[in-house]
Parts: structure tokens; sequence; C-alpha cells
């Protein structure tokens, strides 16, 4: 993603309820910083609203970016995580200097999930380049279908019945965007593309899920840069596998994999990390359903990609989907 971001941009440890939904990117690298608040039923931070939207953004640009930086998967996934550890390691040195460090558990928790997030990381690459950045975009929100069943399956967390309601009209949705049904507005393959952007939601729910484990209140940026470290070396491996890692020849392409860093990696984990646990988790949820919304207008702007109707379709379907699944339940009415 990005998942992106990675994500990304996710829930990992925000709040209870918005991490089993999966739809925060990372939320954890925030949440260990900052105490859990509570706001009032009819009150919505506005520095967090403004956050949370600046990192929704800086994920719906990423597709974009791997497209003009016109690198292979495997490099773009591998170098949107090298780039990003330059700007992480002082932090996250300075943050060692003042907090200390992890436990073992903690960070082999997040190396895990960091294979994840570069497996991820590479499978969507391959999406865009199959399928677009606008609809690469929705295709990695099936996350939120997959990230509960995760949680059923390992921890015994119960689904709410709009999980489960929730998947086959995903499916419908993922196969119309994809262009399976009237086509599709890209010049890459659809199939490949659409089972490239499945296997990374899939990915990305499993990113989430182990930073939810990791949890804790104490490092920020640390977690981060050592999920990122790990991820790519997994684009490393499965980008070399794939593709091969092949370092672009100019400046421009670089510039665009060096914001693909910058915007994809290290501020969306950091700005959405920030924001989610100041927010309700249906509030929340609700703002980073803008992440594929934009991710569709920066692509139909920046690279005049032109989804066909039933891919609009299709992305509106996983959209509302996303939203009826994430969303809170009304509460009882009062005498």
């Amino acid at each position: 993603m990005d998942t992106g971001v990675s994500t990304e941009a996710g829930t990992a440890a925000g709040t209870d309820a918005a991490a089993r939904t999966g739809t925060g990117t990372a939320a954890r690298t925030g949440a260990e910083a900052l105490p859990r608040t509570h706001t009032a039923p009819h009150s919505v931070p506005a520095r967090a609203v403004v956050l949370l939207t600046a990192g929704a953004a800086c994920t719906a640009a990423s597709g974009a970016f791997v497209k003009l930086s016109g690198a292979d998967a495997g490099t773009a996934a591998f170098l949107r995580c090298a780039l990003a550890l330059l700007v992480l390691v002082p932090f996250a040195l300075r943050e060692y200097a003042r907090a200390g460090g992890r436990s073992r558990r903690l960070l082999l928790l997040d190396t895990a999930a960091g294979v994840l997030l570069g497996v991820d990381f590479v499978l969507w690459s391959a999406c865009v380049l199959n399928l677009g950045a606008s609809i690469s975009a929705v295709l990695l929100n099936v996350q939120v279908v997959v990230f509960p069943l995760l949680a059923r399956l390992v921890s015994g967390t119960r689904m709410p019945v709009r999980f489960v309601l929730a998947i086959p009209v995903m499916l419908a949705g993922v196969a119309l965007a994809s262009g399976a049904v009237g086509g599709a507005g890209g010049s890459g393959d659809p199939v490949t593309g659409v089972l490239f952007g499945t296997a990374a939601g899939v990915s990305y729910a499993g990113y989430l899920f182990l930073t939810r484990l990791a949890g804790g209140r104490t490092h920020t940026v640390l977690p981060v840069c050592v999920s990122t470290a790990a991820a790519a070396g997994a684009a490393a491996v499965l980008g070399g596998l794939m593709t091969g890692i092949n370092p672009p020849d100019t400046a421009a392409a670089w510039g665009w994999l060096a914001a693909l860093a910058l915007f994809g990696q290290v501020l969306t984990w950091l700005l959405i990390g920030a924001a989610l646990p100041r927010l309700a988790p249906n509030v929340g949820a609700a703002l980073l359903l803008l992440q594929p919304v934009l991710a569709v207008l920066v692509g139909v702007v920046a690279l005049a990609e032109r989804p066909t109707a039933f891919q609009i379709g299709g992305s509106a379907l996983v959209v509302g989907t996303v939203w009826y699944a994430t969303r809170s339940p009304a509460p009882a009415a009062r005498d």
C-alpha cells in the first residue's frame, strides 16, 4: 500500500475497536507515545482531522509516485523502504537513547510485521503497474475483511454480523474494480493486477494484526524503523525474485522514489499514527476512506488514468462496504 503504506498507511493499536476493523494504518506508531483520549460524542478534534486527512493524502499519492518513477515492482518496494530508513534511523536512535530499547518479543513482532509489509509493498507495486494507481488503492481495502478473520482465527475475537455481510459484497466490488466485468481502463493485465492487489491486502492485514499484538506506549519511531528495515529485506528478496532490483538511472526517477519513501512511508505512518488515537473509531475509519477516493482522483489527474464505469462503480461499492463494515453502531434510544 499503499498500503501502504506502510499503509498505510494502520489500526495497529490506536483503539481496540479501530484495530479490529484494520482500517487505521499503523496507528500504534502514535498510540505508543500518546495517551488514549476520549472525546465528547459531538466533539471532533480539528487538528486530528487535519493530520489524518494529510496522512490519507500522502498514501493516496503513493501509486502515482510508483508509476511516475518508471521503476519495476521490486525496485520501487525496496527503495521505498531503504530511502525511508535514511530519515527514520536518526530519529529511532534518538528515541532509543531517551526511552531505551524494546523487549525481544516486541522486536520479533515488529520484524515479522515488517516482513509482511515488504511483501505487501512488492505485490501492491505490481498491482499498480498492471491495474493502475487508482484502482490498486481501492483493492488494498480487502484488508478490512481479512483483518477480523485473522483476529477470529488466532485470538477468537468474535466478528460483528456486518463483517460477515460485507464479505460477499466486498468481493463483488473487487471483481468490478478489477475489470473482470466490463473491461479494464488500464494497459496492463487486469487479472494479474487483481490477484496481486488482493494478495497485497491480505499481507497488509497480517501486518496490522502483528503490529496490534506488539502494542505499547513507550516508543513511537523505533518500531516503525524496525518494521521498515525488515520490509526492505523482504522486498529485496521477493522483489529480486519477481523483477530484480534495478536502481534507476535518471535523477527524475530517484526523485519520485524519494517522494514515495518520504510521503508514502515516513509521513503516512507518523501523521495517521498521531491522529487516529485522538478520534472516535468511526470518525477515523470514515476519514481513512478518503485515501482510495483521493487515489482515484490522483490517478485521473496526474496519470491520465481512465477507469471504466464498471471499475468506478466497483470502487464505490468497495468504499461503501468498508464504511458499512467499520462504522460504529448507532447508540440505543433513551426514553
